[in-house]
């Protein structure tokens, strides 16, 4: 108990040093530049050809899902995740070791060109996502987690990182095992976090581009917002559209759904009206009895 309690510490240390020299010390493999980086690029590409002209630049929620981005890439993580998941991790290693399991990795893909394990590592965590995203829409406890995500009514890039900090929790859990199977080094998780960040904000943007044969493979705005649709068919009231990079396994599991422009269409879900609007109670959402 001790050694998970020195774990939890330096955890908190570790990540508070690490926040600080990522906002001191800027480089090409700083999160905190890459986000706003990527950010200031969609705000300026939604202001210069928007989607939906007649929203607002700075539309309902934009400040609250601004917030929401830096919380959720880095405020939750000083404030516990980071801590916690080290002495979780640690735990769930030692358990493996005392049943002579000393080495998760299944396949030696770093080994493997470069370009290969970045491919690999990037489609296995997309796939491992897109379940998880599918179950957040079916188990009625996690929907209310996912609700907060889906409480944005007027779309913009910075919708992209809002939602609720048990998702992280939720998503990291289930694809820790796949990802350490195969051994995926922070490096190449660095390149392809960035890469699914861009993407993501891009699904979220209130901006169209013409994909061709590419939107088949790529998520993108025209194909995410019916995600978002407040109202769906009675045979799709579990979701449409869980692609969060690639969009080829709803094509592929038949969840696909654009039955027509959705450039106007309202977002939300039933009762969105009555859900909490500030990020405290939004973020208390999901716990204790469901009203």
């Amino acid at each position: 108990m001790e050694r998970y309690l020195e774990i939890f510490i330096e955890g908190y240390k570790g990540y508070a040093s690490y926040l600080w020299n990522e906002i001191t010390n800027p480089s090409w493999h700083s999160y905190f530049y890459w986000l706003v980086g990527v950010s200031a690029f969609f705000f300026v590409i939604e202001l210069v050809k928007p989607w939906r002209k007649s929203q607002p630049t700075f539309r309902k929620d934009f400040w609250l899902d601004f917030f929401y981005m830096f919380f959720n890439f880095f405020l939750f993580s000083l404030i516990i995740y980071n801590a916690a998941s080290d002495v979780v991790v640690n735990f769930f290693n030692d358990a493996l070791k005392s049943i002579g399991i000393t080495n998760l990795v299944a396949f030696e893909v770093m080994t493997w060109p470069v370009w290969a394990h970045l491919l690999i590592g990037f489609v296995v965590r997309d796939f491992v996502q897109w379940w998880t995203h599918r179950l957040l829409h079916r188990v009625p406890a996690l929907w209310e987690f996912h609700k907060v995500h889906h409480s944005v009514e007027q779309m913009g890039f910075a919708a992209h990182l809002r939602y609720h900090w048990m998702e992280n929790v939720v998503y990291r859990s289930i694809e820790y095992i796949p990802l350490a199977l195969i051994g995926i080094g922070l490096r190449d998780f660095f390149i392809i976090h960035i890469f699914t960040l861009a993407v993501g904000h891009f699904n979220h943007s209130n901006f169209r581009l013409n994909l061709g044969p590419l939107k088949y493979i790529f998520n993108n705005p025209q194909m995410h917002i019916w995600h978002h649709a407040y109202n769906l068919p009675k045979e799709k009231r579990y979701g449409v559209n869980f692609g969060l990079t690639l969009s080829i396994w709803d094509y592929l599991f038949k969840t696909n759904y654009i039955p027509h422009d959705g450039r106007d269409i309202k977002l939300g879900f039933p009762g969105v009206e009555k859900f909490p609007q500030d990020f405290v109670h939004q973020n208390f959402h999901g716990f204790g009895k469901k009203r």
